[in-house]
């Protein structure tokens, strides 16, 4: 008979990085069963009777204070569990606080507080450092202990820093029951020595004390099943509905046309048609590829949702209907639209053969971390799901020159015959052409543009105030941002028609003067985006054997004269800051990723540098592999929904919000005037054949129009007719772009201004706009 498994409690406090610890605790402890639970899930005495079923406790990190009791839950209490109850623990970070605090320790606030910083740890060599060499741990704390002559504990290792704070406790032990702790974070990417080498003694020390105490573990039964429930990871996918075994196939036609650019592509299509639905992701720069193009028909099925509505908006043509969700939510009932429409034997080179295209807002994101939404302006609101269902597509590969004509319609063989050929066509046409595609009629006059900024002293006074959370200890770092509002009335704005797109003469330009890996055009009424993101935020690839890759960005200088290569590399790897805002997204988006896939997640990069036209950036890059059993190849979660599960417990996504990421949310909430909306989101693509690309939307400007749009979007009910162009005087046309910084307790107020002011320049010279003077 199989022995069962060694079982560990781990007691998460809302953190960001606990699924990091689980998996450094399965790597220390081979074949243990892992379950968490919030600190706040369970009451003491229900808790009790079970923690003989338990070898130990994993007390995690987390925001916050260990003498504040909405921060810090059971966990004081499990420091003073009787005799009968006793069982070994080790605690993180947090976890170190409350047990010196309950031990007799003072609690006391660092002078320079250090989060994603790393420092020598100097230690004893003995109990959980026995046989440990040098350690460089990273540390995320505001607070520390200061240990008295009588206290209950006593020091294993500090670190030394010096003039800041001097010397500061980073882990300790209780001197007569079994527990141990760090201040560091040993599961933390750049934790060098103390990390696993550290938790597989703390399982020596708890085996050897549960064997001398003769402590029996008890057995599993269904009650505690049914209180704990299984154990991480848990592989689950959003419920779906039942297969289908009449996949679409993909008709394909691969033409080699190396010298016609996307816009003259798109141009073939509907892109000039104001009034028409279009989606264009764009790979206007490296190190983007392919670009892909939406061939919408009159038909083609746009799928809208906001956030609080019970049901689905469904628009075909000119029938529009409301589905309730019922037992569904968004995501889940996504999924089960998407398993309907399966699709095989598309080209393995296309990364796009047919699917959904469109975005998610930033409040999708805040929704799944169950915190409450914003209240809502009277203003018209964007749909927070904006998709549209692809079934055909033009994808062209910007290094090989290939072009894919693809489509998931049966019997569609004419329309890839004759768009081949009108591909053909204009590209000998463009060859020989020497008329260039300029966007210089689409620059609007300077004078024509109002540039509203966000209060400059404002805005510095609440990264000040997003600093006191910092020093407080409840966040690491608050990704504060604002709104920048334009507002056209030019002569460009009122020719548009069905034969002239103001917006995409407008995105013309910016993929000149801004062109970036991720960008994008949509038209996807009522919202028009224009994106120009240097920023990948999920991949993941067709299964079977998906990789997941994230690819987040923090850490900016402007490019331009005199900064190379090796000045950037300097500006960004040298910054102290800099690293360490990379740092704490790299190890947040680690945790969403261990979350949902399970062991298998690695840093493939750790802050990159990278050159864009207008910027260079520091990007690191985090991949995954699913576990075993988390791919059915002939069910369900082969159409990639397991792809779906990493995008909704990953969003909003980590650069955009910092860490803790529920605990930043709420405190940017309180920081922030008015919804994000489409900043700060998502968008992309899912593909019928499983795999799926989503980009972070930023560097990009978006507006409302309800004119082409039913009633159902319309800011004005009564007088939208349904998808078709009305006669109409000339409005102004109102953009807005979002835009800020990472806060960290290094930031500089009037630096962090002039960063999101960087960021702004990018979008606001499609405008023929600049920054006012004075800010």
């Amino acid at each position: 008979m199989t022995p069962e498994p060694h079982k560990i409690l781990l007691v998460d406090s809302y953190d960001s990085f606990t699924y990091n610890l689980a998996s450094l605790c399965r790597r220390s402890i081979p074949g243990c069963a892992i379950y968490i639970i919030k600190n706040d899930q369970l009451p003491l005495p229900v808790l009790l009777p079970y923690l003989a079923c338990f070898s130990a406790i994993i007390v995690g990190p987390g925001p916050g204070s260990p003498n504040v009791t909405e921060d810090i839950g059971l966990v004081r209490d499990l420091w003073k569990v009787s005799d009968q109850h006793l069982l070994p623990i080790f605690g993180v970070c947090l976890g170190l606080q409350s047990l010196a605090i309950e031990s007799g320790a003072r609690l006391r606030k660092l002078s320079v507080v250090k989060h994603g910083q790393v420092s020598r740890v100097k230690h004893t060599g003995t109990e959980i450092f026995k046989g440990v060499g040098d350690v460089d741990a990273v540390r995320y704390h505001s607070l520390h202990v200061e240990l008295r002559e009588h206290s209950n504990v006593e020091e294993l290792a500090c670190a030394d820093d010096e003039g800041e704070n001097g010397k500061v406790v980073m882990a300790l032990k209780h001197k007569s029951r079994p527990f141990w702790a760090v201040q560091y974070h040993p599961e933390s990417v750049l934790t060098g020595g103390g990390g696993i080498e550290v938790l597989i003694n703390f399982w020596r020390l708890a085996q050897n004390w549960n064997k001398t105490q003769q402590r029996l573990i008890r057995m599993w039964d269904t009650e505690a099943h049914n209180l704990f429930g299984s154990p991480w990871p848990i592989i689950r996918p959003p419920p779906t509905s039942p297969c289908h075994n009449d996949r679409r196939l993909v008709s394909t036609t691969v033409l080699r046309l190396p010298n016609i650019p996307i816009p003259v592509i798109c141009e073939l299509f509907s892109v000039t048609d104001e009034s028409s639905p279009f989606v264009l992701l764009d790979s206007a720069a490296q190190p983007g590829r392919y670009s892909i193009i939406g061939c919408l028909t009159a038909q083609s099925p746009q799928i809208t949702h906001s956030i609080g509505d019970s049901f689905v908006h469904l628009k075909e043509g000119s029938s529009c209907s409301h589905i309730e969700l019922q037992g569904h939510n968004i995501w889940s009932w996504l999924a089960s639209f998407m398993n309907r429409r399966k699709a095989s034997g598309g080209s393995p080179n296309s990364p796009f053969w047919g699917g959904l295209i469109g975005y998610l807002s930033y409040e999708l994101g805040v929704q799944s971390l169950s915190v409450h939404p914003m209240p809502q302006a009277d203003d018209p609101r964007h749909p927070d799901v904006n998709l549209v269902f692809v079934e055909r597509s033009v994808v062209l590969d910007t290094t090989s020159g290939d072009v894919y004509i693809q489509s998931i319609t049966e019997d569609d063989g004419e329309w890839i015959a004759n768009t081949a050929a009108k591909l053909q066509t204009t590209a000998q046409e463009y060859s020989s052409s020497v008329t260039n595609d300029t966007p210089s009629s689409t620059k609007a006059r300077p004078n024509t543009s109002t540039v509203t900024l966000p209060d400059r002293e404002l805005y510095k006074s609440r990264i000040n105030i997003a600093k006191e959370h910092l020093f407080s200890g409840d966040s690491y770092e608050l990704c504060l941002t604002a709104n920048t509002r334009i507002t056209l009335n030019d002569p460009l704005a009122q020719k548009a028609s069905r034969h002239h797109s103001p917006s995409w003469q407008r995105y013309k330009h910016l993929r000149e003067v801004n062109p970036a890996p991720h960008a994008a055009y949509f038209r996807l009424h009522p919202t028009t985006l224009l994106a120009s993101s240097p920023e990948r935020f999920l991949s993941f690839s067709r299964p079977p054997n998906a990789t997941y890759q994230l690819r987040p960005i923090k850490g900016t200088i402007r490019a331009g004269p005199g900064i190379t290569r090796a000045f950037a590399e300097n500006a960004l790897r040298g910054s102290k800051k800099e690293v360490a805002e990379n740092l704490m997204i790299v190890d947040l988006i680690r945790h969403d990723l261990h979350g949902v896939i399970g062991e298998d997640v690695e840093v493939k990069q750790f802050c990159g540098v990278e050159e864009y036209k207008t910027v260079w950036q520091l990007v690191s890059v985090i991949e995954g592999k699913p576990a075993e059993g988390a791919e059915d190849t002939d069910g369900r979660r082969a159409n990639g929904a397991l792809g779906w599960e990493v995008l909704r417990r990953s969003l909003p996504p980590g650069s955009m919000t910092g860490a803790p990421k529920k605990r930043s949310v709420e405190i940017l909430q309180t920081l922030e005037d008015e919804e994000r909306s489409l900043y700060s989101g998502v968008f992309g693509y899912w593909c019928v054949g499983g795999g799926g690309d989503w980009s972070v939307t930023i560097r990009s400007c978006f507006k409302y129009d309800g004119t082409y749009t039913c009633a159902t979007h319309s800011a004005s009910r009564q007088d939208v007719l349904p998808a078709v162009h009305k006669e109409r005087t000339p409005e102004p046309e109102h953009w807005v772009i979002g835009a800020g910084g990472a806060i960290t307790a290094l930031s500089n107020a009037d630096e962090e201004w002039e960063e999101m002011v960087v960021k702004l320049q990018s979008v606001l010279r499609v405008f023929g706009a600049a920054i006012p003077r004075g800010n």
